[in-house]
């Protein structure tokens, strides 16, 4: 069965078994009464030092995005209304630094040119019937298999249809259907070339401390892909506690996108120990198969298309160590300094190594990434919500490694300002 398929068969079950007036949908106060309207704002600059005389590449520039998501109405079937309009402007990124794939605030037209600013809107409407709510418009899936990337300037947002239900307690189940991508640098609705995305799938807490997900995506002549996560969290003495994360992707590419077939599996372990405001982790994260992990950018440029932060994986950070038979460790310490008398202040480093990989070079090749982020929240007054991350990554690659990852030093600055204006 495929996952269009999969998708309406829960639609209907769905319609069929829910209860005529569910907690949700009864509790509906009004379409203006439940309203609200945010403004974020966004200055971000990302700066990327490569080796081995490949251009440099930077950007810079000042966002904002509007939100507005409207209550439902009252009745058995209520109706509701999500909008937004994001528009930034740039501050830097000329004389050829524009262009980066990984960076991508501003699009480069065909003549070279950076655009200078860029707009868009959309709009999605949303039914609500007990505890069930179908959205179709310009939509943020934040998903395994379907997540938008918020993690640049401006975000990306997907046209299509989602169901998500949360008919029995602890069960959300998601199913969809996508048909256009719009592109973080990009004005136009559908400026990632997506044909589509069929996605099915839902994440069960069993108790207090173990949970789990499954999701499947179908991605129109690209790749089919499953997912599975599992989580444990064992609470110990004082408070400490012991976090045990599994995350997993089986793939199969498409003859139209890989003409061989090519299959993947990739999985990562993590094992977090967390005391007072320290946190210890090591992770394990191993991939196999034919290719390597292959996600995100865009369709008319060859990607697979779905959205570029779908890596739910423990050593993603700015290499993602997912080539081909690439094997990898991490260990990372995270600090918050609300017990040291500074309330919002939080640093993480990370050191992640990676060997065995098949770039198509006679050896095997290896890669290694330091990763550094201090982040700081404003906690009271008028800036409050106000946070600041800085960000440093310097990425080390073996020479037979090349065809797979770039080397380099990354910097990255953002600062961030939510406001609710009602």
């Amino acid at each position: 069965m495929t996952s269009k398929k999969w998708a309406c068969s829960i639609a209907l079950s769905l319609a069929a078994t829910a209860p005529a007036m569910g907690a949700g949908q009864s509790e509906a106060r009004g379409f203006i009464e439940d309203s609200s309207l945010d403004l974020f704002l966004r200055n971000a600059y990302i700066s990327r030092d490569y080796k081995q005389g490949r251009q440099d590449k930077a950007e810079w520039g000042q966002g904002a995005v509007l939100n507005f998501s409207s209550g439902f109405t009252r009745g058995t079937v209520g109706f509701g209304v999500d909008a937004f309009g994001l528009y930034a402007v740039r501050l830097d990124s000329g004389r050829g630094r524009a262009g980066a794939a990984g960076i991508d605030f501003f699009r480069v037209d065909n003549n070279g040119d950076v655009e200078r600013d860029v707009a868009r809107a959309g709009a999605s409407i949303k039914l609500r019937f007990s505890n069930t709510v179908l959205a179709y418009g310009d939509l943020r899936p934040t998903l395994p298999v379907l997540n938008h990337d918020a993690s640049r300037l401006m975000p990306e947002s997907f046209t299509g249809t989602m169901i998500t239900s949360n008919e029995i307690e602890g069960l959300t189940l998601h199913a969809g259907r996508f048909h256009a991508e719009a592109r973080k640098s990009d004005e136009s609705r559908d400026g990632g070339g997506l044909k589509a995305i069929d996605l099915i799938g839902g994440r069960y807490q069993f108790n207090e401390v173990f949970s789990g997900a499954l999701y499947a995506s179908d991605i129109e002549d690209v790749l089919k892909r499953q997912y599975i996560n599992l989580n444990y969290v064992r609470p110990l003495a004082q408070g400490d506690s012991l976090t045990l994360d599994f995350n997993g992707y089986n793939t199969k590419q498409d003859r139209k996108f890989d003409a061989d077939e090519g299959k993947n599996r990739i999985w990562s372990l993590a094992a977090t120990y967390a005391t007072g405001p320290h946190a210890f982790t090591v992770a394990h994260q191993r991939s196999s198969g034919d290719v390597g992990f292959n996600y995100g950018f865009y369709q008319d440029e060859g990607w697979v298309g779905n959205g570029g932060s779908t890596i739910f994986l423990a050593n993603s950070f700015w290499s993602d160590f997912n080539a081909k038979d690439e094997r990898s460790w991490q260990l990372s310490y995270a600090v918050d300094f609300t017990e040291y008398g500074v309330p919002g202040l939080s640093y993480v480093v990370a050191y992640v190594r990676g060997d065995n990989i098949d770039a198509g070079a006679p050896s095997r090749g290896k890669e290694r990434e330091w990763f550094n982020q201090l982040s700081y929240k404003v906690q009271s007054g008028a800036a409050k919500d106000l946070s600041i991350r800085l960000r440093a990554s310097f990425l080390r690659v073996s020479e037979d490694a090349r065809a797979y990852n770039s080397e380099g030093n990354e910097i990255r600055v953002f600062v961030d300002y939510p406001m609710n204006l009602f």
